[in-house]
């Protein structure tokens, strides 16, 4: 049972982080690798400022700052130099890096026995492992009602059309370099805040806990379109939430059968191939079975 709490609570730590990559992947339609320095940027700020004694609510709203201005250094670069949005992100990603560095003075800063969001859910009676579900719970909650209602109003219409169709959007007199800087400003912010609520889960951060994270959220969101579907925006969002916790419990599922650590990111770069080529291969089965019935009549 304990395995099941922490696999489902990380599941949902890391569902902030897919929510974030859903909005520049699958609304924007922009691969955006910018997250790999926004996340550890997030548990950065959030790690040195509880390490100064800064409380870690007002921890985690400064990573999410944080975050909103790598997501728009990125959006920037590619709206107004015409970099294109792959390149962007991966510069910026590159230069957060050494502002990771600069942020937390060292390479790594350990959060063991300080004050953090867990810890103080533990003083009222719960375990460690309730402590993270119930925080989980209740932050991925209000993202995800938040997410719901901002991209239900007209500015938030206007992002969903800007990835859909630039060119509609801007016929109807909406600039698309705002809706598309809005957009990474937004998803970055939620991967800052996913770095910030992992670190204090792991009880440090490191510059180089990042890595990887692109492909941990697109899994998480390709994982969970499959399984779950993607027929409204409500759902999509549940769905990514979901395919956040199965990612992470098929985790813990090959750790627990015997799987090396060092293999996981393997695993990850399998699991979202696999995921991706799914539309194509049902497309190819029923294509084969079609033509064996035209055949068989």
């Amino acid at each position: 049972m304990s395995l099941v709490i922490s696999t489902i609570s990380l599941g949902l730590l890391w569902s902030v982080l897919a929510l974030g990559v859903y909005i520049t992947f699958r609304v924007l339609n922009i691969a955006d690798l910018s997250v790999e320095g926004t996340f550890p940027l997030g548990a950065a700020v959030a790690a040195a400022l509880i390490d100064k004694g800064a409380a870690p609510l007002a921890a985690v709203a400064a990573a999410a700052a944080a975050g909103m201005i790598g997501g728009a250094l990125t959006g920037l670069m590619h709206t107004k130099l015409k970099i294109p949005a792959l390149l962007a992100g991966i510069l910026t990603m590159i230069g957060l890096y050494s502002v990771n560095l600069r942020v937390m003075g060292k390479a790594n800063i350990s959060l063991l026995g300080m004050d953090t969001m867990y810890s103080r859910m533990e003083e009222m009676g719960l375990s460690k492992e309730v402590a993270v579900l119930a925080a989980g719970v209740l932050v991925v909650a209000v993202i995800a009602a938040l997410m719901y209602w901002f991209f239900g109003t007209e500015v938030g219409m206007s992002i969903r059309a800007t990835g859909q169709n630039p060119q509609m959007i801007r016929a109807q007199g909406v600039n698309t370099h705002h809706t598309i800087l809005l957009g990474l400003i937004l998803g970055n912010a939620l991967v800052a805040i996913s770095g910030a609520l992992i670190a204090q889960n792991n009880g440090f951060a490191d510059v180089g806990m990042g890595i990887g994270t692109i492909v941990i959220g697109l899994a998480s969101v390709i994982i969970g379109e499959v399984l779950f579907g993607a027929r409204s925006f409500k759902n999509s969002l549940i769905a990514v939430v979901l395919g956040s916790i199965v990612y992470r419990a098929v985790i813990a599922a090959v750790l627990k059968l015997g799987m090396s650590p060092n293999d996981l990111k393997l695993l990850t770069a399998v699991l979202v191939a696999l995921a991706l080529s799914l539309p194509l291969m049902k497309e190819k089965i029923l294509a084969a079975k079609g033509g064996g019935a035209n055949a068989a009549r």
